[in-house]
């Protein structure tokens, strides 16, 4: 019996897509599945057939129990936890007042957290005889399972996630040698390709015979959502996104837009805009823009050209990048249009970076330039991407025609935000829309949107690194080489954005005839049905040979 542990919530991308998908399609091949998480509304996902509550006290509840439509089902455990929340991205999370960076979390906050967590499991795989254990992330759900193995003798695998090295291990002594310890003990570490396998191998080099009990498992897409689409279908689609947003709680409001735009001025200084921001922010980043329907209704989606965006609002996605493209794009393809979805602290800078654009404010945007990173509240860093962008066409005698084209065609009705969207709308919103970009500059061990852009047969793009390279090169024979070369931005901070700009401008013009091709190429590599059952047949202790 196989018990996945996951810290946190179903809703949203990255780990929590992985699990609730992993689940989904096993509850469909007849397996039942334990779950130990954080969601807060499990009655929202179809699998989910139980739930366990367990008190700090050691008692436990039955908070839903329900019939489901799959031959397999799943039995979901929650553990209380107290106030405290690790994460690696500081985020809003509902029901939690103390969410912090596990990095800033002190020694007794985060013995409270692992003590509480396992004082639960414990009971779970007594009383429900679970046989092994899958631990997401390199920590600390995979120190949860240590715990549990050393004290029960129960085998666990980890699945490491890119965040949790990059923003934890990395960073502090203290996670890294409770990781150290958790892969050291571990039988199986699934690692999502060789970019990840590498980056396993590099940080714990001192773990014997690391490298053999590591296992290659694709991240995955559900092929039989995602679909593409003809052109003269997509108004027809994007009226379903909009029927699946009613009753969907909405976020932030038209009028917070219009009120920053109206308070912010070209002379504005840093702290003055951060306060200015701040006004304007309070709103639910997790739910969807209240006047989304009728933006969305504004586009020509049987003519305009759409590029799109799904990702947190925060530097490391590069968001900014792709906003610093846009004047010569938007300049070359007069009905294109940009689509942002998500949520993030980088959300209102951007709308002011936009601002700051269309009306030739051009000391203001070089001011956003240098204050960069910290107008999302982070570190005093630069958006050191855009400046050698500004130097480049400054020495080739561009930049004041790139300022003039920003001023000529960036309109508010040619970027629209869109809040917070789950699957049961994206679904509806990727095939709509003609090319995808993700210019990540932090490495991902394999972004999940780019494999939805491609079973949607949406043109995905993306930084040529990490996992990420690793979708593009599983595309190779399947489409034409100068195609192929399209989706490549170059991991040169020198030469992102120039490659933005000619990448996307290429793949706006591509054959329509791509798009089956490439949802044939997502669904022979990365189809869940597919993963899910390698996964099961891994974590056999019957059957397989890594116990």
């Amino acid at each position: 019996m196989i018990c996945i542990l996951h810290g946190y919530l179903l809703e949203g991308s990255g780990s929590n897509l992985w699990t609730r998908s992993i689940i989904q399609s096993l509850c469909r091949q007849g397996e039942t599945v334990h779950l130990f998480c954080q969601e807060n509304h499990p009655e929202l996902y179809d699998f989910i057939a139980t739930v366990y509550y367990y008190d700090l006290d050691g008692s436990t509840k039955t908070t839903l129990q329900r019939e489901v439509p799959y031959s397999g089902k799943c039995i979901m455990h929650k553990p209380a936890i107290g106030d405290t929340l690790p994460v690696y991205v500081w985020d809003k999370y509902e029901e939690f007042t103390d969410v912090q960076p596990m990095i800033q979390l002190s020694d007794n906050k985060i013995k409270n957290y692992l003590d509480n967590n396992i004082q639960a499991l414990r009971k779970i795989v007594k009383e429900h005889h679970i046989s092994v254990l899958h631990a997401n992330h390199a920590v600390l759900m995979s120190v949860v399972a240590q715990r549990i193995s050393d004290e029960l003798s129960i085998p666990y695998a980890i699945m490491p996630h890119g965040s949790a090295i990059e923003y934890a291990v990395k960073k502090d002594k203290r996670i890294f040698d409770l990781a150290l310890a958790a892969f050291d003990r571990a039988k199986l570490i699934f690692v999502i390709g060789k970019e990840i396998r590498q980056r396993v191998n590099k940080i714990f080099p001192g773990i014997k015979n690391l490298d053999a009990k590591m296992l290659d498992l694709n991240l995955g897409v559900d092929t039989s959502l995602f679909k593409p689409l003809t052109r003269d279908k997509k108004r027809q689609s994007i009226d379903l996104l909009c029927e699946a947003l009613i009753n969907v709680p909405r976020g932030k409001k038209p009028e917070m837009s219009a009120q920053l735009k109206k308070d912010i001025f070209p002379k504005i200084g840093k702290s003055e805009l951060l306060k200015i921001m701040k006004e304007n922010s309070k709103y639910n980043g997790k739910q969807t823009d209240y006047d989304i329907e009728t933006r969305l209704k504004s586009v020509d989606w049987g003519n305009d050209k759409i590029m799109l965006f799904v990702g947190r609002l925060i530097g490391s996605k590069g968001i900014h990048l792709i906003i610093s493209a846009l004047p010569f794009i938007f300049q070359k393809h007069p009905q294109a249009k940009l689509i942002i979805v998500g949520h993030g602290p980088l959300r209102e800078p951007l709308e002011v970076l936009l601002w700051a654009l269309e009306n030739g404010e051009r000391e203001l945007v070089e001011n956003i330039v240098q204050w960069g990173t910290q107008l999302e509240g982070s570190d005093n860093n630069s958006f050191k991407e855009i400046e050698f962008y500004f130097e480049k066409l400054a020495n080739e005698s561009k930049l004041n025609e790139y300022f003039s084209a920003a001023k000529n065609n960036i309109r508010e009705n040619r970027v629209i935000f869109t809040g917070y969207l789950t699957h049961k709308e994206l679904q509806y919103l990727f095939p709509a829309c003609d090319t995808a970009i993700f210019p990540s500059i932090v490495a991902e061990a394999g972004p999940l949107v780019f494999l939805e852009s491609m079973a949607s047969g949406c043109f995905p793009i993306g930084t040529y690194f990490a996992g990420m390279a690793a979708s593009i090169d599983s595309i190779s024979g399947a489409v034409p080489n100068t195609d192929l070369e399209l989706m490549k931005i170059s991991v040169n901070e020198k030469q992102t954005i120039s490659d933005i700009v000619n990448k996307v401008q290429g793949a706006l013009d591509v054959d329509e005839n791509l798009k089956s091709v490439l949802h044939q190429v997502a669904y022979e590599n990365y189809d869940w049905q597919n993963i899910s059952t390698k996964l099961a047949q891994y974590l056999n202790p019957h059957y397989s040979s890594y116990f």
